[in-house]
Parts: structure tokens; C-alpha cells; sequence
């Protein structure tokens, strides 16, 4: 018989590789100062993808990171005060657009209640 996985070994495994990823999408994009709060991103995705439909997680997560990206690099904001906005914001219009599109007969959009 197969000892079974070690959960907390996979979980830890997936967090370093996510970590060891976002270091080299920061270095590669000279952005090595810039602090990224992984879970975050990772929860807008999830409401994203639970409240609209699942493509819309990574185009979600793109467009708020693109929209914090501007506002920090015209002075608007700082980098966290501006990726903070980005996410509540994407987080925000994600949970309308399930409440707003749950109306509709037949349609079963999953939220988020967190």
C-alpha cells in the first residue's frame, strides 16, 4: 500500500513554487522592489472565476494589476495603495456582476461570500 501525500508538504510545495515564480516574473520584469500579496490575487481570482465565469479570473487579475500599474507609475498612488484600490475594486464589480446576473431565470452563478 502507497503511503498517502503529505497535504501540508504539497500545500507548502505549491506556496514556495508560487513564491520562487512571482520572484522570477519580478526580476525578469525589473521589478524587484515591488512587494506582491500573493493571496490577494489569488482570492480575486477565485471570486472572479466563482461570481463571472472562470476565464474571467486571469483576465480579472490582469486588468486590476494593469490598472494599479498605471495609477502608480503617473503618481496617482503608491504601488500598495494602488494594488490595493485595483483589487477591491476588481473584487467589488466581480461580486455586482454575480449579484446583477443571478437575477436572470436559469442562470446559477456561484459568489463568493467571503
Amino acid at each position: 500500500m502507497t503511503p498517502a501525500p503529505d497535504v501540508e508538504a504539497i500545500v507548502k510545495s505549491q506556496e514556495e513554487t508560487l513564491e520562487e515564480w512571482c520572484r522570477t516574473l519580478l526580476r525578469a520584469f525589473e521589478l524587484e522592489d515591488a512587494d506582491i500579496d500573493i493571496d490577494a490575487v489569488l482570492s480575486l481570482a477565485g471570486v472572479a472565476a466563482h461570481s463571472v465565469v472562470r476565464p474571467a479570473a486571469p483576465l480579472t487579475t490582469f486588468v486590476a494589476g494593469l490598472a494599479a500599474g498605471l495609477a502608480a507609475g503617473s503618481g496617482d498612488s503608491d504601488r500598495a495603495a494602488a494594488m490595493d484600490s485595483a483589487l477591491a475594486l476588481a473584487r467589488k464589480l466581480s461580486k455586482e456582476y454575480a449579484a446583477e446576473n443571478s437575477a436572470a431565470p436559469g442562470n446559477t452563478v456561484e459568489t463568493d461570500a467571503g
